[in-house]
């Protein structure tokens, strides 16, 4: 069976992850899993066994056990029925990088990583004035501080991994969503 051909999004809170995604999805194709949103349905769904787990990392702004996401994903590409995926918010350390290694290697291939770079500052603009429609409980100043300090410490290690290997396309995100997506275009292209 060929492998999943896999795009890492990453990108520090309100970067754009989630918006450059959509249009993506909409102009190439590729089936976008958002590892936050997996991790919030499986707290969500009734008599999970992750459930309650999963609901004191989200609170606590803490990174959730590798196997738990990585199921998840796994699970999500093999309802999908397609082969191209974006991931977006993972993997967010050194952790999270081994167990996709040991976990997902034999079956899915990391072709990209999009990196979104973006000021600490805009980020939390972004995300506090998200707070205001998304109801998402994490979007709130306390939390936000605990989300970019994990991700200053332990994600930027990742982008680096991937550099090492040719792999990272950093965009700077701090311009319009369509001027950003602009620059994604060219990356995705050069991918064909």
């Amino acid at each position: 069976m060929a492998k999943y051909n896999v795009i890492f999004v990453l990108g520090g809170p309100g970067a754009g992850k989630g918006t450059q995604c959509e249009y993506i999805v909409r102009d190439f194709g590729y089936v976008h899993l958002s590892a936050g949103d997996l991790l919030r349905e499986e707290r969500q769904r009734p008599g999970s066994q992750f459930g309650e787990e999963i609901d004191g990392h989200i609170k606590n702004g803490t990174i959730v056990p590798v196997q738990i996401t990585c199921s998840l994903l796994k699970r999500a590409m093999e309802n999908s029925g397609k082969n191209r995926f974006l991931i977006d918010g993972f993997p967010r350390n050194r952790d999270n990088l081994d167990g996709w290694n040991k976990e997902m290697s034999d079956v899915a291939k990391v072709i990209r990583v999009l990196f979104f770079n973006c000021s600490e500052q805009v980020c939390v603009e972004r995300c506090l004035s998200r707070g205001k429609t998304s109801g998402r409980t994490d979007d709130n100043e306390e939390s936000l501080k605990k989300r970019i300090k994990t991700y200053n410490e332990s994600t930027m290690d990742i982008i680096e991994h991937y550099r090492k290997l040719n792999l990272v396309s950093e965009i700077h995100a701090e311009k319009s969503p369509e001027e950003v997506f602009e620059e994604v275009k060219k990356v995705l292209n050069d991918l064909k």
